[in-house]
C-alpha cells in the first residue's frame, strides 16, 4: 500500500528480487525526506530532532498532509488511465467509473465527502488489510 511504503511501514516483502526493489526504493524515499529535512526550518527540525534514521515522524506528517493529492493524482492521472489498479467498486454492479475518475460522475474539481482518500486503511494493520 502507497501510504505504508512513503511512512516506512511496508512489510510485504516478497521474493528475493521483491526484496531489493523495495529496499532500494526505501533508502531513495529516506533521501528524500532527509533533503526535505534538510529545507525545514530550525522550529520544524527541533519536531523531527530524534528522526533523523527512518525520518518515520516526518514521512507520517508528510503522507498526511500529502494523501489526498497522491489520490487524485491515482485516480485522475491521465497516464494512469487504463491502469487495472482499482477493482470495479461503483455501485452493486461493480463496474468501474466512467466519464470521471470516480464514482457516479463526480466531477475532479469539485470534491464529494464520499469520494475524497479512504483513509480508513490507513491505520489497519497491514496484515490485516
Amino acid at each position: 500500500d502507497i501510504g505504508d511504503i512513503i511512512r516506512g511501514k511496508d512489510l510485504y516483502r516478497g521474493n528475493t528480487k521483491e526484496k531489493k526493489q523495495r529496499e532500494k526504493l526505501d533508502d531513495k524515499l529516506k533521501e528524500i525526506f532527509k533533503e526535505i529535512h534538510d529545507e525545514l526550518t530550525s522550529g520544524a527540525q527541533a519536531r523531527y530532532q530524534d528522526d533523523k534514521e527512518n525520518y518515520s515522524k516526518l514521512r507520517e506528517d508528510w503522507w498526511t498532509a500529502n494523501r489526498e493529492t497522491v489520490w487524485k493524482a491515482i485516480t485522475c492521472s491521465e497516464n494512469l488511465a487504463n491502469a487495472q489498479y482499482f477493482r470495479g467498486t461503483c455501485g452493486s454492479e461493480g463496474k468501474r467509473t466512467e466519464f470521471y475518475c470516480r464514482c457516479n460522475d463526480d466531477n475532479p474539481s469539485v470534491d464529494k465527502q464520499n469520494v475524497d482518500p479512504p483513509t480508513y486503511f490507513d491505520y489497519v494493520p497491514q496484515y490485516l488489510r
